[in-house]
């Protein structure tokens, strides 16, 4: 499974990727917003977006791209590293 992380804080980059690592996921962790970002989302199987911490543009512009690409968007308000692993252990269930 292939999983993209929008929003989160900085320093917790390698904790992300290595909880998702961990239930066999690939992972992209974009905490802050990059040129051409829409092209840099791809294709995954799940967007997770950390909502207290990402720009309300940010958001517009991957909940657009998941739209046109159908794919499955999970949103949490916390970005802790509990509320990513309960997101994938739902999601493998």
């Amino acid at each position: 499974m292939s999983v993209v992380i929008i929003g989160g804080h900085d320093r917790m980059v390698c904790q992300y990727k290595q909880i998702c690592r961990q239930h066999k996921c690939k992972v992209k962790v974009f905490t802050q917003m990059p040129s051409a970002f829409d092209k840099k989302i791809g294709t995954p199987d799940l967007v997770v977006l950390f909502t207290n911490t990402v720009s309300h543009k940010m958001v517009k512009c991957a909940v657009a791209e998941a739209k046109n690409k159908k794919i499955e968007i999970v949103r949490s308000h916390t970005s802790s590293q509990a509320a990513l692993k309960e997101i994938l252990e739902e999601k493998r269930r």
